[in-house]
């Protein structure tokens, strides 16, 4: 089954928010999802098994040096665009 999460990270207690996000980020592209940049959010789409291992790594990545808050909104109900993520 093929799913998208739309994912937001908050880094706190911190004035600098990039390299926690940028390191997050990281993650997020070698893992095998498919990974679209909003405004305030990111949309991560795939295989439902990779898209939870791979939120699931990143997060843990952050997490060992960094407070943080991951939102995540998760479906499995939007239809398939050609590039192999749900449309937006």
């Amino acid at each position: 089954m093929r799913i998208q999460a739309e994912i937001s990270l908050y880094p706190l207690r911190t004035m600098e928010l990039s390299p926690t996000i940028n390191r997050f980020r990281k993650v997020l592209e070698k893992k095998g999802v498919r990974v679209v940049d909003g405004p305030m959010s990111t949309i991560i789409g795939g295989a439902k098994e990779d898209v939870f291992r791979v939120l699931e790594e990143a997060f843990g990545v952050v997490s060992e040096d960094s407070e943080v808050v991951l939102t995540c909104k998760i479906s499995n109900a939007c239809p398939e665009a050609p590039g192999g993520i749900c449309e937006l």
